[in-house]
């Protein structure tokens, strides 16, 4: 039987949900408060639901709900989402912050929900390509990892440039490592705006002597998505803002000759991955889960995880710029 999804919000990542649920067959339903928005939508879907309050979609049996509201709502609406009894997937930030997040997790356990986050980056086939290239040895021992993300503009007048850009990062590196950090240290330069950064750099030391590096600017002349992996084997760069987006391994490290450390400088290899579109993946994975089967990429865990190393590096922040 086809299971039946109701979109909540229909803003501009809201509308890519809709669409992408309708292209997969799952889109039954959406809410939204705005009427003019809401009726752009039932002329473009004329065969599903449209509401403008979230209780009376939670009547009508919607097997799960998406939410794409705005970040600041996404705990109430949750909430009462999963209180019902039903499955959700919230756009990132799930929360505003970690408490918040463990109540929604809590509550989904309590309730034998699935609650799941739109880290929609743990679905990119590039990003699932590295991870089994990783499992399986290709590159050896985990050392670390780096990711630069960065551009000019889309600056924020609300969050840093952290908060904006560097969630997808770090639900990447808990990805990755299947740990947590035991130390969390950020410094950065606010510029624009009084204690708003503008660039970041993170550092994210793990268990087993694994490093990682996050460097996030929205004060940069060129885009740039660039994800670096380095193992005792072998390391992978991926560049998701280059043409053609290449996934090249490089026969590259160090080797021990003599007790001398010694230069391995081999072939590089390019990768090839699947095509398939991120968001497309993500909520497939969430329908194929309606069943009750618990999820376990991008869950509530996830969520918590990735908020509560936000904060971490939010408080080293604060202090270097009260200093």
């Amino acid at each position: 039987m086809k299971k039946q999804i109701c979109v909540v919000g229909a803003g501009l990542w809201g509308k890519n949900h809709i669409r992408t649920l309708n292209n997969i067959g799952a889109l039954s339903g959406v809410v939204e408060s705005r009427k003019e928005i809401l009726n752009e939508i039932s002329a473009l879907y004329p065969n599903i639901a449209t509401f403008t309050h979230l209780e009376d979609a939670l009547e009508v049996g919607f097997d799960g709900f998406t939410v794409a509201t705005p970040p600041a709502t996404h705990f109430k609406v949750a909430k009462i989402i999963i209180e019902s009894g039903k499955h959700v997937l919230v756009e990132k930030p799930i929360t505003l912050d970690s408490i918040e997040a463990k109540v929604l997790k809590n509550l989904a356990t309590e309730k034998n929900v699935n609650l799941m986050v739109g880290h929609v980056l743990l679905f990119h086939p590039a990003i699932r390509k590295i991870k089994e290239l990783i499992e399986n040895g290709k590159i050896g021992r985990l050392q670390y990892i780096y990711s630069n993300r960065l551009n000019l503009g889309t600056v924020r007048t609300e969050e840093n440039v952290f908060w904006s850009f560097a969630p997808h990062d770090i639900s990447i590196f808990q990805y990755f490592t299947d740990s947590y950090p035991v130390r969390v240290q950020s410094v950065g330069s606010a510029f624009l705006q009084k204690a708003i950064h503008d660039t970041t750099m993170t550092t994210l030391h793990y268990p087993k002597n694994i490093m990682g590096h996050i460097y996030v600017s929205w004060l940069h002349p060129f885009k740039e998505h660039r994800l670096v992996v380095i193992g005792s084997k072998g390391m992978i760069r991926f560049e998701d803002s280059a043409d053609g987006k290449p996934l090249l391994h490089y026969d590259k490290g160090i080797d021990w000759e003599a007790g001398k450390p010694v230069k391995r400088d081999g072939p590089t290899e390019l990768i090839e991955y699947g095509s398939a579109m991120p968001l497309t993946e993500e909520l497939q994975y969430f329908v194929d889960h309606l069943d009750g089967t618990p999820v376990t990429l991008s869950d509530g865990k996830n969520a918590v995880e990735v908020l509560e190393i936000l904060e971490k590096a939010s408080e080293q922040l604060t202090i270097q710029e009260e200093e």
